[in-house]
């Protein structure tokens, strides 16, 4: 077993080669001969021990800015500082580090949380520092097979982390991300096996998640990996879909009603993951201010961690639709 002396000075380099080097955490995992996964649980103990302390000098007043998200959103806005030089990874992990630390704060014993699959979900896992609970839950939000892959694997590794995390019991949810008639879903929600998981989501107490654009030039992983067909994607476009919220489709307005894909869908309906009481947001990229927007107007989401270039397209859009009642 490495002697303190000797764990201390493996933070600080590993510290040394993320923030001052600029080097990715596959860069990292290669350089020291260690995993992807401690070294990004390294950076994050580096953090809390003081080992890495970020003073910001800039013009953008972060405070400010989150104040001012709260006010136009109603929700509780953290907004993180990032760099220009930083790589889009790295402005993602900036974020998820912020996120799984409000995560911490939200989450505790006898709590049940609900988490979709995906990029920005993923990064927060990897950032959780371990707490152990009691009587606590960790629920799948949604499904992720599609034509190619049933998708078990990818979902089951990021439901996985959170438990182990918090040392909380895993329920998966072993169903496509889409069926194909929406009828087969309707059926499917009758199965005993499936009413129980869609309970253990509707009686949650804290939801993370984040959105899918389906524009920019690198559209969200549900909208490229073969979960849609070119006539789906398509009818999105016209029906004026920017995004989705654990594959639920909303609207540049927040609304999501009256959409044929939704009615497919495994993921929770809006109505329900508002009747979630912590419902955690976290984004990054320009790309993605059209879907937070339009998340927050159906009031998806009562927590937002966001980065400050996001906050700032976000306070820059009109005034007048904020705070609509999103169906």
């Amino acid at each position: 077993m490495a002697s303190t002396a000797e764990r201390r000075r493996t933070l600080v380099r590993v510290a040394e080669l993320y923030h001052l080097d600029h080097r990715t955490m596959q860069e990292v995992a290669r350089i020291t001969g260690l995993s992807r996964s401690t070294i990004s649980r390294m950076l994050t103990q580096a953090r809390a021990e003081g080992i890495v302390d970020v003073t910001v000098h800039r013009d953008v007043n972060v405070n400010e800015l989150a104040q001012r998200v709260t006010a136009r959103y109603g929700v509780a806005a953290s907004v993180v500082v990032t760099e220009a030089d930083q790589s889009e990874l790295q402005r993602l992990e900036a974020v998820a580090v912020v996120g799984a630390e409000r995560l911490r704060d939200l989450f505790g014993s006898d709590m049940t949380l609900v988490v979709p699959w995906g990029t920005t979900v993923s990064a927060i896992a990897r950032h959780v520092a371990p707490r152990a609970t009691h009587g606590s839950h960790v629920v799948q939000l949604n499904g992720s097979g599609n034509t190619f892959t049933s998708g078990i694997e990818y979902a089951s590794g990021i439901i996985d982390l959170f438990g182990a995390a918090f040392d909380a019991e895993v329920h998966h949810f072993p169903v496509p991300a889409f069926f194909d008639r929406a009828s087969t879903r309707h059926a499917m929600w009758e199965e005993r096996s499936i009413r129980r998981v869609l309970a253990l989501q509707r009686r949650a107490d804290v939801a993370l998640f984040s959105v899918g654009t389906i524009a920019g030039e690198v559209p969200s992983h549900l909208y490229r990996a073969g979960y849609l067909e070119r006539t789906d994607v398509a009818e999105l476009r016209e029906e004026g879909v920017v995004g989705d919220v654990g594959s639920i489709f909303v609207r540049a307005d927040g609304t999501s009603d009256r959409l044929s894909l939704n009615e497919r869908s495994t993921g929770l309906p809006l109505k329900d993951l508002r009747r979630i009481p912590r419902r955690m947001l976290v984004a990054t990229g320009t790309a993605k201010v059209a879907p937070v927007h339009a998340a927050l107007l159906a009031r998806s989401a009562t927590d937002l961690v966001v980065d400050h270039e996001t906050a700032q397209a976000l306070l820059a859009r009109p005034r007048a639709s904020a705070l609509s009642v999103g169906r």
